[in-house]
């Protein structure tokens, strides 16, 4: 697999010198607390000292233990257990809330409020902290108390009803993109929240709902509803307003075909040898190729499965025309351009030994991220956050260990 060293950023990062407390745990927290981390954040990873963050426990597959699932979303992080239902560990996570600029927590609504830990509490003792929920259904509405799961909220947020072949079931895209889209507008809510504290000196809560994520990448779906009132259908990897924008089948494999222009239609035509219905009033413009879909479709079909994928690839790609692979995961990894994009990094990881993680997909020419630490091991920086940022002792720390606080 091609992979890059470790990333080093050459000049600060945008978020340097920023403390996370980040309270979550699986994927939609720890995604968002990720990207903070990747842009300089120092996170701070709050684990219980004997579970720790439930996907710790996912697999197989395990790499020495590790999960591979927790190792995906959690580098440069720092781990820090704390038990704090136990007032000593109480007492511990007050003072780092106190030291933060940023608390992420996706616990379900009410549930660190009934603890003393809701955003009204915390903003009183902190009043400068940034408060970050992410849940399955946002923090009012009467669907607040509901749990919430990606799959649940891909066939919830409408996303499974247009996923899959127009005569089949409706189908779960092949990540958790519930979570992931969460995070990310969590991690765009939280910058935007730092970037309004320096005008009023004050942090907020920043609520993010995973429904609500999902129903934002509708788009253009929502806008066909609103401009006729119908409901979008599954049309397996058609495009509902241009064609051809599909996967074809060559003489040896799929591949997409993105002709998203009538300009682009012609040098199609030109490279299939098609010339003769380049210009046909049935085809010639977009508007006419989607209403004479089910015609024109069986004279591509016929067409691209006489040559190889390949074949078709270099020479529409020659061309101008937007065309690919369908390509498997370790296809995709092994591709020049990501390593050449820093997109797969290797790490040195305490137990796994060397594991490889995706990498930054935003590139800042001057406060570049980096990816510097691996994923921590469970409790690793107890002992170094609790001395540096809270200035407890060794004799201290081994009392709050030995009472279960740590």
């Amino acid at each position: 697999m091609s992979s890059s060293s470790t990333s080093q950023s050459p000049s600060p990062s945008p978020f340097d010198g920023l403390v996370v407390l980040d309270m979550t745990r699986v994927l939609s927290g720890p995604y968002c607390t990720m990207l903070l981390a990747d842009m300089g954040a120092r996170v701070i990873k709050i684990e219980h000292p004997k579970r720790g963050d439930d996907s710790r426990a996912w697999g197989p597959p395990f790499v020495n233990g590790e999960s591979a699932y927790f190792l995906s979303v959690n580098r440069n992080k720092e781990s820090v257990t704390i038990d704090f239902k136990n007032p000593d560990g109480r007492r511990v996570l007050n003072a780092l809330i106190e030291h933060s600029d940023v608390l992420v927590e996706n616990f379900r609504p009410g549930t660190l409020e009934r603890l003393g830990l809701g955003y009204a509490d915390v903003h009183a003792c902190n009043p400068r902290l940034v408060y970050v929920s992410i849940s399955g259904f946002g923090q009012t509405g009467p669907r607040r108390q509901e749990p919430g799961y990606d799959a649940v909220v891909q066939a919830e947020g409408g996303l499974m009803s247009i996923t899959g072949s127009a005569d089949g079931p409706g189908y779960r895209l092949g990540v958790a993109i519930a979570d992931i889209t969460a995070g990310m507008f969590a991690a765009y809510g939280a910058s935007a929240a730092l970037f309004a504290r320096q005008h009023s000196g004050q942090g907020q809560l920043v609520d993010v709902g995973m429904l609500d994520s999902v129903a934002a990448l509708l788009t253009y779906q929502a806008g066909i509803h609103f401009a006729t009132g119908g409901v979008p259908p599954r049309m397996g990897n058609r495009h509902s307003t241009v064609v051809p924008y599909e996967t074809f089948e060559a003489a040896d494999g799929e591949f997409v075909l993105a002709v998203g222009n009538d300009a682009l239609w012609k040098k199609f035509c030109g490279v299939a040898g098609l010339d003769e219905i380049a210009t046909d009033p049935r085809f010639a413009t977009n508007r006419a190729r989607v209403t004479a879909y089910e015609e024109l479709r069986p004279l591509l079909e016929h067409t691209l499965r006489t040559r190889p994928r390949q074949a078709w690839i270099d020479d529409l790609t020659a061309a101008g025309v937007p065309c690919g692979a369908v390509r498997n995961i370790e296809q995709v990894l092994a591709d020049p351009q990501l390593a050449a994009r820093g997109m797969v990094v290797e790490l040195d990881h305490a137990i796994a030994g060397a594991i490889h993680v995706t990498g930054i997909p935003t590139k800042l020419s001057a406060t570049p991220g980096a990816i510097k630490t691996p994923p921590p091991t469970l409790g690793e920086h107890t002992d170094k956050v609790l001395e540096e940022l809270l200035g407890l002792d060794q004799a201290e720390r081994t009392r709050l260990q030995q009472s279960g606080a740590i």
